[in-house]
């Protein structure tokens, strides 16, 4: 193991301790050494490894358990596969986010509670428009609407790999409001809604391909030209 550089000690820290998950000298379920032993190696202050440790603990990679220590969870760097989406081409991640709202869809019209569709309904009229606070906070309040639909899926890792893509889906949304995409309108949304709340899982799959479909003939004629 490096010591850590002195440029930035956290995560200078964290990618040292990441590279030893990743390449496999620690594996899943192993305990990994204290803060102490790690401050040493690393040659940085117990806080720092703190930090760094708290990094990694939050991208999954390790997990603490109190009163024993530190874990490895995975050895699977998830930053790294979300540094590789985001290079994608922009018809590859709207392809991807299609992908993943359409199973979730389906999975929310056999699985939704009276309350989730409240939710939906409520979010989708909170959604209002992009001339409403800007293009930022329009985004924000359009990715609470899908991610609510994910939610009633009632599919954990499905919730979770829909965070682990927020980033990155928030740049396709950002993509149809810079002028050269469809944003998709709001009947188009509560058409999502509606085949959601009507338990029909092949029509909550086919209207969230209604909605990513002019986005996709869009950037189809795009790429051809």
């Amino acid at each position: 193991m490096q010591p850590a550089s002195r440029t930035n000690l956290t995560d200078s820290a964290g990618e040292s301790l990441r590279s030893e998950i990743v390449g496999g000298r620690w594996n899943v379920g192993d305990r990994i050494p204290n803060e102490a032993a790690l401050a040493e190696l690393l040659t940085v202050s117990r806080g720092t490894v703190r930090e760094a440790v708290r990094a990694l603990v939050s991208q999954g990679l390790l997990e603490t358990r109190q009163g024993s220590g530190t874990y490895v969870r995975s050895t699977v760097d998830p930053s790294a596969a979300l540094r590789r989406m985001k290079r994608a081409g922009l018809r590859d991640q709207w392809e991807a986010r299609a992908a993943l709202d359409v199973e979730a869809a389906r999975l929310a019209a056999l699985r939704h509670t009276p309350a989730d569709v409240v939710k939906m309904r409520r979010l989708l009229q909170a959604r209002g428009t992009a001339a409403d606070g800007g293009h930022e906070a329009f985004i924000r309040r359009d990715i609470a609407f899908h991610k609510s639909v994910v939610e009633a899926s009632g599919n954990t890792a499905m919730i979770e790999l829909y965070d682990f893509f927020t980033g990155a889906i928030a740049e396709t949304i950002q993509a149809t409001l810079g002028g050269d995409l469809p944003e998709p309108d709001g009947p188009a949304h509560e058409a999502i809604v509606d085949a959601v709340a009507s338990g029909d899982p092949e029509r909550a799959a086919a209207a969230i391909r209604a909605f990513v479909a002019p986005v996709l003939l869009e950037l189809d004629r795009l790429l051809a030209q």
